[in-house]
């Protein structure tokens, strides 16, 4: 009995949060006609259906607790209740999943593009969750290949160094710096467990390197450490020692930065 509440509570929650917000719109909010009766406050559940794309059963069902929901099917229900982002993201979180705006998968805080350009010497990028790269700055670009000119859909830090002979030729030495960034991707898999960008990037590297497959099989976790890399920067000049570090942001943003700080010659 005490796990059938456990389990139904946060269905339970988001349900109540949606019946509200339906509760305080009216027709004209959402283009509808607006009729001289109603009998009860806000829009009716079969509106919210209509305009989700789902049944009015289901929807019902949804905010009685009953069901659970995809994440594309709960962005619909967002859109026709017309949630601001700040209710949208609380509507994803009581239904588990990570909040991501629709159509901003590289959004980041302004701040955090600042702190980049703020190490003229160190190249550095902004990393989303999965490790895509949001942002570079011109020091990283001296050293490493642009990612401009990579497709975006290949733009993730992993993947480029597992499956991209001009970043294994900038670092030499990439297999340990790859196997422990994948540890750390697996660590903050495993605390969104319905996050679509974390599957994703497995497939690729899956795809990419087939040959590595212990690696992807692999269980272990861990944060990723600071290292001491050489680095052959991409105009072949004589390798250089860089402090590599990777610097986590506050939730929500839950992006990171890797930086690399070049070390003064040993005299």
């Amino acid at each position: 009995m005490e796990a059938s509440t456990a389990a139904t509570a946060p269905r339970q929650r988001l349900g109540g949060f949606l019946r509200a917000h339906r509760e305080r719109l009216a027709p004209g909010d959402v283009g509808l006609p607006v009729t001289a009766r109603r009998r009860t406050p806000g829009l009716r559940r079969e509106e919210v259906a209509a305009l989700s794309g789902v049944s009015v059963a289901w929807y019902t069902w949804l905010e009685q607790g009953r069901v659970d929901t995809s994440r594309q099917v709960l962005d619909a229900v967002a859109r026709a209740l017309r949630l601001d982002a700040a209710a949208h993201r609380h509507a994803l979180a009581l239904a588990g999943f990570a909040f991501a705006p629709e159509g901003a998968a590289t959004a980041y805080a302004p701040g955090l593009r600042a702190v980049l350009d703020g190490w003229p010497d160190s190249p550095a990028l902004l990393l989303g969750p999965a490790l895509d790269v949001l942002a570079w700055n011109r020091a990283y670009t001296a050293v490493w290949p642009d990612p401009a000119g990579v497709p975006e859909e290949r733009r993730n830090l992993l993947l480029l160094l597992v499956g991209d002979e001009r970043h294994q030729r900038v670092l030499p030495g990439w297999e340990p710096v790859a196997m422990d960034l994948h540890r750390h991707v697996r660590t903050r898999a495993d605390h969104r467990p319905r996050d679509e960008g974390f599957a994703r990037l497995t497939g690729r590297l899956r795809s990419a390197r087939p040959d590595l497959g212990e690696w992807w099989e692999c269980r272990s976790v861990g944060d990723f450490a600071p290292r001491t890399v050489e680095i052959t920067p991409r105009d072949e000049g004589p390798p250089r020692p860089y402090e590599m570090t990777l610097l986590l942001t506050p939730q929500p943003q839950d992006a990171a930065i890797l930086v690399q700080t070049p070390k003064p010659p040993v005299p």
